[in-house]
């Protein structure tokens, strides 16, 4: 016998920060709130995060140090939430551009968001999953989640849209639109 209905969210957290940066004024969220939301009223499983945390040079500079400490606060208080599950990836240097900026690639992210969909659907963990992501390397564990019979929500902003092969395997699609963002804004915090 199958589970009723079971939801889990997985949120590529750079792809949630240039959507947020781009098209919402890098708006400050309540994690919570946009679980609950990407939940849509099912049973919430978990929710995973994915991201790297900054490069830091060896040694690091006072502000790679600064900017890392702060990720890894950030981290933990999503860690912290109910029912969240934080999965690091790794911020790879890959020398500099014809303009002398630094090229930094994200690795580990997408296969963990594979891997993590893939053995919910295969395991019967899920009916439902959340995806807030655009990249088209999660298109082969969105086929396989699908053909084990899990319903895909995609989550997507405008500047920075989905790819195509991934916007149309979904079952299910959402723009992230302002009013949506403004119900999940983190309350600010009274002045003393």
């Amino acid at each position: 016998m199958g589970i009723l209905s079971r939801i889990a969210n997985f949120i590529d957290g750079a792809y949630l920060d240039h959507t947020l940066r781009d098209e919402f004024n890098a708006a400050r969220l309540d994690y919570q709130l946009l679980a609950e939301w990407m939940a849509t009223g099912i049973d919430l499983l978990r929710t995973y995060y994915y991201n790297c945390l900054p490069y830091q040079s060896s040694p690091p500079t006072i502000e790679e140090s600064q900017r890392f400490s702060q990720a890894q606060g950030f981290h933990r208080r999503l860690q912290r939430l109910s029912r969240f599950e934080v999965r690091d990836g790794k911020l790879e240097f890959r020398g500099m551009d014809a303009n002398g900026k630094p090229i930094f690639v994200q690795k580990r992210v997408d296969i963990q968001i594979g891997v993590d969909l893939v053995l919910l659907a295969a395991k019967h963990q899920v009916t439902h999953a959340a995806l807030l992501s655009g990249d088209s390397d999660l298109l082969p564990a969105v086929q396989v989640a699908k053909a084990e019979g899990v319903l895909i929500h995609l989550y997507h902003g405008t500047a920075s849209p989905p790819h195509t092969d991934l916007w149309e395997a979904a079952d299910e699609r959402t723009r992230i639109s302002q009013d949506i963002v403004n119900r999940i804004l983190r309350p600010a915090r009274l002045a003393t």
